[in-house]
């Protein structure tokens, strides 16, 4: 288990609901997993084989997602989800937050410093519902929608919800940079893995 998991230890946010309320279609939930499911998915996750095709590292299971064409379709079916997976996928529908169950999974390595530019995940090739839970280090997210910007701050084993107007209008993603600044108070980053699940759309 990497030590660095146990370093960041705070009381429940208010900040991040008082401004989930300004984006509809956004919920957040602390502590959606435990700190022993998430020692468990660290360990499995880092000894698992990264593709590096882009400047983050990741991991796709289900289907494999074309960042350049912004597409998928059946001939990206790259295999079921990791059994890993499978109780918290089978949760995300006991708990109403998916409708049945997703059917892909990307994992994002962040290392200090790494960020995601601001975007909308790719409209007909997901359905209406992402989900990100995060692991490691605490970081700070942004929407962004007409001018207007909104930061989260996404802690370890947090659950971050995106459906309707939030989905589809808003933009999110993550600055580059080692340290965020949130509520007056500074967070150094360290190493931080998210998991984003989804539901795929196949063309007809």
């Amino acid at each position: 288990m990497d030590p660095q998991l146990n370093f960041f230890q705070e009381p429940p946010n208010k900040t991040n609901q008082e401004n989930a309320k300004a984006i509809l279609g956004l919920s957040y939930v602390e502590n959606y997993i435990s700190q022993e499911e998430e020692n468990l998915f660290w360990d499995i996750i880092v000894e698992t084989p990264w593709q590096t095709d882009i400047k983050r590292w990741t991991q796709h299971y289900g289907f494999q997602y074309d960042y350049k064409a912004r597409k998928i379709d059946y001939s990206m079916k790259i295999g079921d989800l990791p059994t890993w997976s499978l109780p918290l996928v089978e949760r995300l529908v006991q708990d109403n937050i998916f409708p049945s169950l997703p059917d892909q999974l990307l994992i994002n390595n962040y290392e200090p410093g790494q960020g995601i530019a601001p975007h909308t995940d790719c409209e007909p090739c997901f359905e209406d519902t992402i989900v990100s839970i995060s692991l490691g280090s605490p970081t700070v997210f942004e929407f962004q929608k007409d001018g207007n910007k909104i930061p989260f701050l996404l802690e370890p084993r947090s659950l971050v919800v995106m459906k309707n107007e939030c989905r589809f209008f808003w933009k999110h993603g993550i600055p580059a940079r080692k340290t965020d600044k949130f509520n007056g108070q500074l967070y150094k980053r360290k190493r931080r893995i998210s998991l984003t699940f989804r539901k795929v759309v196949l063309p007809t």
